[in-house]
Formats: C-alpha cells, sequence, structure tokens
C-alpha cells in the first residue's frame, strides 16, 4: 500500500492547510471527468480521496503516524500491548508490515476471536472501510458492495449508503453479532455544482437582451432541468435562489436544501447586421444621455 504522506506529496510534518492544498490539487488532476477512461487516473483518485480521509483527521493520523498501514487496528493493538506501542514497528513512526499467515492468526486474536477456552465470550470486532460516492449518489442514496478484512479472512458485506450524506460522514453496518464496520464516506466533486452544507450551487448562462429585458431559461438540478425567471436588469454575476432544490438533509431526507444560480450573460459570437445595428443604435442612446 502506497503511504499517504507520498500520495499526496507532503512531507510528514505537513500542516492541515497544506494537506487540505495538496487534496485539492491532486483530486482535481486524477478526477475522472477530467481523464474519462483512464484507469490509472481513477485508481490515483481514489487513492488521493483515501489519503487524504486519514490526513485529514487528526485521531487518524496519529494512529497511522504509529501503525502505518495497520491504523485501522490501533484499538486492538493497544488493549494488548498499552497504548502509544505497536507490535508492528520498533518505535518508529508510520512504519508497516506485510501480514504473513501467522500474524493473520494472530490478528485475528486481537479482533475478537475466541481462544477456545470455555466460558469465554468474543469481543465485537470495530473495522473501518472508506467509500467515495457520486453528488448524485449522496443526493438519491445508494448500495455498495465492499470487501473488508475480518478475522484474518476477507468477506463481501453491502452497505446502504442513506441520501444527505457528506464527505466526512459515518455509516455503521454490523455484519454479524462480532463485527461492527464504520464506513467513512467521501464525495467526489461535481463538475457542475459546489456543494456547501445541504446547498447546491452553480451557474446558468442566458442572453445578454435576457438579461436586460427579463425572460426564461432552463437550469439543471440533481432532479431534472428547471425553469427559472430571469429578472430583467439582471447583472453578471447576480444569485437566484431556488428554495427546496438542493441535498438532502442527513438527519431528514425529506427537507432539501436551496439551489443557488449564478446568472452569466453572454453576447452573441457572430451578431446578425440586424442585431449590430440595434446594438449601434442602443449605444447611441447611451451616449446622448450622458
Amino acid at each position: 500500500m502506497a503511504d499517504y504522506y507520498d500520495v499526496l506529496e507532503v512531507s510528514r510534518s505537513a500542516g492541515e492547510k497544506e494537506i487540505r492544498q495538496a487534496f485539492r490539487k491532486a483530486a482535481k488532476k486524477h478526477h475522472p471527468d477530467l481523464n474519462p477512461g483512464d484507469k490509472a487516473s481513477e485508481k490515483r483518485f481514489k487513492e488521493v480521496n483515501e489519503a487524504y480521509e486519514v490526513l485529514s483527521d487528526a485521531d487518524k493520523r496519529k494512529k497511522y503516524d504509529l501503525y502505518g498501514d495497520n491504523w485501522k487496528h490501533a484499538g486492538q493493538f493497544e488493549s494488548r500491548y498499552g497504548q502509544g506501542r505497536s507490535p508492528f514497528s520498533s518505535g518508529r513512526s508510520g512504519g508497516s508490515v506485510d501480514f504473513g499467515s501467522d500474524l493473520l492468526g494472530g490478528l485475528g486474536d486481537l479482533l475478537g476471536r475466541s481462544s477456545g477456552r470455555a466460558g469465554r465470550t468474543a469481543a465485537v470486532s470495530r473495522l473501518e472501510a472508506p467509500v467515495t460516492v457520486t453528488l448524485e449518489d449522496a443526493f438519491s442514496g445508494s448500495v455498495h458492495n465492499l470487501t473488508i478484512s475480518s478475522y484474518g479472512g476477507e468477506r463481501r458485506v453491502e452497505v446502504t449508503v442513506p441520501p444527505g450524506v457528506d464527505t466526512g460522514s459515518t455509516v455503521r453496518i454490523a455484519p454479524d453479532k462480532e463485527t461492527e464496520v464504520l464506513i467513512k464516506v467521501t464525495v467526489s466533486p461535481h463538475r457542475r455544482f459546489e456543494r456547501k452544507g445541504a446547498d447546491l450551487y452553480t451557474e446558468a448562462q442566458v442572453p445578454f437582451e435576457d438579461a436586460i429585458l427579463g425572460g426564461e431559461t432552463q437550469v439543471d438540478s440533481l432532479t431534472g432541468r428547471l425553469h427559472l425567471k430571469v429578472p430583467a436588469r439582471s447583472q453578471n454575476g447576480q444569485r437566484i435562489r431556488l428554495a427546496g432544490q438542493g441535498m438532502p438533509r442527513l438527519k431528514d431526507p425529506k427537507a432539501r436544501g436551496d439551489l443557488y444560480v449564478t446568472l452569466r450573460p453572454i453576447l452573441p459570437k457572430e451578431p446578425t447586421e440586424e442585431q449590430i445595428e440595434l446594438l449601434t443604435e442602443l449605444r447611441r442612446l447611451r451616449t446622448e444621455g450622458t
């Protein structure tokens, strides 16, 4: 597994701001929408999201610095070896281990497998797994099949991601009585919408004459195209609010945020002679009025 610091191309002493900037730069560079069909970029994009999820969280980063690739099992290790001590490194931060079959067996005991002694109850194994979803999935909810490591082996689990999740949201599932999985959600950037909480932001281009005289246009939303009334004398950058057309709220999916549309008047690229005459007359009227 690649080192998370190497993935984001930052030093181990990097601060939160540096890590955030590195993530945005890398995520934009390798985003699937900008690299259609590029499997290498798609893989890199997933690695970037996974690295940022860990290094942007102070607690996770601390565990990663101590346990390396085994940071998800920090709780089990510390309960057995003491807090801050790793059985997989010789006191060196960020150490990682290639698990062998014997070590996997020992890990199974650490994660709660019964030792076989009569009357002993297996502890609950708490695992973490990342999942990256699209904004559309975050809007409507989605179902994902993930592979998790449990008791030294791998298994497939089905995860239902509810509507309204955002980057940093956690979905808890219990595939059995002995396992609890915390699914850490990352929502991919969208090419048309910017998200802020439950609100969405987008832009709409409108003919300059509609911006001056008023008119109607259509704008995309996550549920389809909407009719938008353009007020007369609209300015470039003017923002119009469409109530209830944003993201569902996680705790109340029936309630939704708002969609904010920024108007961008456009000029004709190849104006006709008639349009040029009208614009000339408009300029004459403007200059005479000054």
